[in-house]
């Protein structure tokens, strides 16, 4: 923080998960996406507040990414979190996900994305060897920088590098 007592980057990265929230929400009352839209949303595992089934934490103990277009229910965006239901090889879960957690936000359809700086939860980190991939499209996980491609459709799941939707310079 500076002297002038304004943090201005913690301002913007408010204002910025605010824009998490606010698309969440919509998509809410929507009861959907409209269109071509969808979300990726990663998120840091391990931080405080983070609720979601032990052998899905044991897989992704230190990140995962979800993918909210077609097979997702109760989204609720809360003040302070959100909350949804997704099918982790064909078995309902409810993940609820402060919105201190998220690490990045994207929708694909309109190459616009959002990154966020979150410090590991250095009381909870684990290694834990990597899980095999699921077979619902619900979750894609980056455990090291993907290369900079184009997503390609797959049959089944995929994973999808959010690099691919950045603005270069």
């Amino acid at each position: 923080m500076s002297n002038s007592g304004f943090d201005y980057n913690a301002m913007v990265e408010l204002a910025m998960r605010d824009v998490v929230r606010q698309a969440l929400s919509r998509a809410s009352e929507l009861g959907g996406m409209p269109g071509n839209h969808h979300m990726l949303i990663g998120f840091r595992t391990d931080q405080p507040g983070v609720v979601m089934p032990g052998y899905l934490k044991q897989s992704y103990p230190q990140e995962m990414t979800i993918v909210l277009q077609h097979q997702y229910w109760g989204l609720d965006a809360g003040p302070d979190q959100f909350a949804v239901t997704l099918n982790f090889n064909r078995i309902p879960e409810q993940l609820i996900v402060p919105y201190a957690a998220v690490t990045a936000f994207a929708d694909p359809s309109v190459q616009f994305g959002l990154q966020f700086r979150v410090k590991p939860d250095e009381t909870v980190r684990a290694t834990v060897p990597a899980a095999p991939a699921l077979e619902e499209d619900n979750v894609a996980v980056e455990t090291e920088p993907a290369p900079i491609e184009a997503p390609k459709p797959a049959a089944g799941g995929q994973v999808v590098a959010l690099d691919a939707f950045r603005k270069k310079h």
